[in-house]
């Protein structure tokens, strides 16, 4: 009934074209959280990274934080730096320049009224306790370039189905508190409230990874309704679908990307969303039933492309894996894993296609959550059409598309009958190296020397009359 409760009071839009992928991330999750912790000493931890947008750019942020090991240094220590790596690259630096000094004396990992979730607990009114709940906290920089936490709320509505909604964020600034922080932080606690209604005035919070993945979650699975209240149930599931698991993949869906819908038909902003690959519910099928867009900065609609309805056939995220390995049997697939197979949607030869990016990881023996990628890592693109798998140069994605090319154009000719491609200048050089060939050459005859020839033996012949 909750869920049933989400669906009926959704903003759902479906759309009839895909929009396009822009600043393609590199690193998975996990692969970026196992290096960050490669760079800090023993009293210190990271926050789960996330990716947010700094100005125009992605970035995973995440704070160098007090460990939880050692309860003394939660209570007096400080959260006083905050890593800001790019997404973008191939290979991450976690050094000085995107390690950014920063005093945050209110944390995650600090203990009482210091911790986050407690700050903001106590931030909230007398109403607010009841409907509102701390969830995710991002580190991102405020319209003025100053640092902040970003506590995204969840707002419960309904009496006897309560479900959750995007509530808004609480901002909490940087700075080392003094006695009056600490008397304010102790009574009503820390953070500035801002609902979702006027979050539209503050710049640094559109088009911004700030809604908790616990409502977008819901919010996509709540599609399995599109059929009606009974289509779930086990004698019809005409459009049942589910988020699919993957079992060695410890980043589950949605992979925050950023899309591009400046050439599609509805007014969506372009920026981060969280995409979900729905497939139907049985454990056998993995195709692709919807994609789904949910804003990322809590934007109040859901935006969702039917595949199965325009009969696409495409393979869906759970088949990836698979196939992934098959095209490379030489790989110790026992130690290493493709991984987190996020949306990769581009013009390539005449028309929109979809791929999915993986990323090889190795996954540590004694911890399943420790992932390590290479840092310059493998890169696999797999057309979900096609299911053909193209492994890609993850230091020149200037060249992807025209690998991708390379590899499937006589595919695509013959299955569509696409025109040539990525072949304008070295056919221009072939039109006319041939013109030149076929030039007859002729040669040059040079008349005097004729003339003087022909004088030559007559003089000859005279000479030999005498």
């Amino acid at each position: 009934m909750k869920t049933y409760n989400v669906f009926n009071h959704l903003n759902k839009v479906e759309i009839n074209e895909l929009p396009l992928t822009q600043n393609e991330r590199i690193q998975p999750l996990r692969n970026v959280f196992s290096m960050a912790n490669e760079s800090v000493g023993e009293t210190k931890d990271v926050s789960l990274p996330h990716l947010v947008r700094i100005g125009n750019e992605n970035k995973w942020t995440m704070a160098i934080q007090p460990t939880e090991k050692y309860v003394w240094q939660g209570m007096t220590d400080n959260t006083e730096e905050v890593f800001a790596v790019s997404s973008t690259t191939p290979f991450p630096r976690f050094s000085s320049e995107n390690r950014i000094p920063v005093t945050f004396s209110i944390g995650e990992s600090l203990k009482f009224s210091r911790n986050t979730y407690n700050a903001v607990v106590q931030r909230f009114n007398f109403f607010q306790l009841f409907t509102l709940e701390p969830s995710d906290t991002y580190y991102m920089k405020n319209d003025t370039g100053a640092w902040v936490q970003v506590v995204s709320l969840i707002k419960w509505k309904g009496f006897l189905f309560p479900y959750p909604i995007f509530g808004g964020v609480m901002v909490i600034d940087n700075g080392e508190h003094d006695f009056n922080d600490y008397i304010e932080r102790i009574l009503i606690g820390k953070g500035t409230y801002i609902s979702p209604e006027n979050m539209k005035n503050h710049e640094y919070l559109t088009r911004q990874n700030t809604l908790a993945e616990k409502v977008s979650r819901l919010q996509a699975e709540s599609l399995k309704f599109l059929g009606g209240f009974s289509d779930p149930l086990p004698w019809n599931m005409e459009t049942a679908v589910k988020i699919p698991e993957m079992p060695k993949d410890q980043n589950q869906q949605p992979y925050v990307t950023d899309f591009d819908f400046s050439d599609t038909e509805i007014e969506a902003y372009s920026g981060l969303y969280h995409w979900f690959g729905l497939e139907p519910v049985g454990n056998e099928r993995t195709s692709l039933s919807f994609s789904v867009f949910v804003p990322a900065d809590g934007t109040d609609k859901l935006y969702y492309y039917d595949h199965a309805a325009k009969k696409q056939g495409y393979a869906g995220v759970s088949a990836m894996p698979l196939k992934v390995k098959e095209s490379r049997k030489e790989y110790d697939w026992t130690a290493n894993t493709p991984v987190e197979f996020r949306p990769y949607i581009k013009n390539i030869a005449g028309r929109k296609r979809m791929f999915f990016m993986g990323t090889v990881s190795s996954i540590s023996d004694k911890n399943a959550q420790q992932f390590d990628g290479a840092a310059t890592p493998d890169l696999v693109l797999i057309d979900s059409e096609y299911r053909d798998v193209i492994w890609i140069d993850v230091k020149h994605p200037s060249k992807w598309d025209k690998t991708v090319y390379d590899q499937l154009n006589e595919a695509w000719r013959s299955s569509e009958g696409i025109g040539y491609y990525f072949v304008e200048e070295n056919k221009m050089i072939d039109v006319v190296q041939q013109a030149v060939d076929s030039i007859k050459i002729i040669p040059v005859v040079d008349d005097k020397a004729e003339e003087i020839k022909k004088l030559q033996k007559q003089i000859d012949s005279l000479k030999a009359a005498n």
